[in-house]
């Protein structure tokens, strides 16, 4: 795994030769070695049509090549850090919550209304995340962004997990999501604002959370 967690808001990133690091822009704090850090045009290893994909869904937040031998220390916004290790799953995260990225990964787009129909669009809307989700596949290590620290939480068959949906940061694994009402839900169990919507999530995986509302 190429990153290494320094603390809550900050990571170490490994960089070796041949092997490339995706990151957004401006995500650098310092680094050392012979470290090059290039504009990405085509959005990662999904190539040309995983960026118009990307463009077209509101996606493109802007990222860069960064190749060499070295180490860089990476860090957002004062924002807390979690790296997610991926197996050859796949990551479904909002792509502003994206720090950095093996370039081993493959990056897609998935429109959420394919998760939960017309309700995973509805998701999106209440939400305040796009209609479009990004999509990380393979084997490698993820660095992503949140707001007071994430936790992970565990989804099994038998017991599905219910997240206020401004919390949410992205899950993992084979899940299906839907989104329901319960009346006076937020404003007794939730921590949100508004109409009492809960992020349902079932079958099999994981769910990040972040200890806030807050969006990026």
């Amino acid at each position: 795994m190429p990153f290494r967690e320094i603390n809550s808001k900050m990571v170490e990133a490994t960089v070796q030769p041949g092997a490339k690091i995706f990151s957004q822009r401006g995500a650098m704090l310092a680094y050392k070695g012979d470290v090059s850090f290039t504009p990405n045009i085509q959005g990662g290893q999904g190539g040309l049509m995983s960026m118009i994909g990307r463009r077209a869904a509101g996606e493109a937040t802007p990222l860069m090549t960064v190749d060499g031998a070295g180490t860089v220390l990476f860090g957002h916004g004062g924002h807390h850090i979690q790296v997610i290790t991926l197996a050859g799953d796949t990551l479904y995260v909002e792509a502003d919550r994206l720090l950095a990225f093996d370039g081993t990964l493959q990056q897609g787009t998935m429109f959420m209304g394919s998760q939960g129909g017309v309700m995973g669009m509805v998701r999106g809307q209440v939400s305040g995340q796009g209609l479009f989700t990004t999509t990380l596949k393979g084997h490698g290590a993820v660095a992503v962004m949140a707001h007071g620290g994430v936790v992970e939480v565990p989804i099994t068959p038998q017991r599905p997990v219910h997240v206020d949906p401004q919390a949410y940061v992205a899950h993992h694994g084979d899940i299906r999501n839907r989104l329901s009402t319960a009346l006076g839900w937020r404003d007794m169990v939730g921590r949100g604002s508004g109409e009492a919507f809960q992020l349902e999530l079932s079958g099999a995986g994981s769910v990040y959370v972040q200890a806030s509302e807050e969006k990026l």
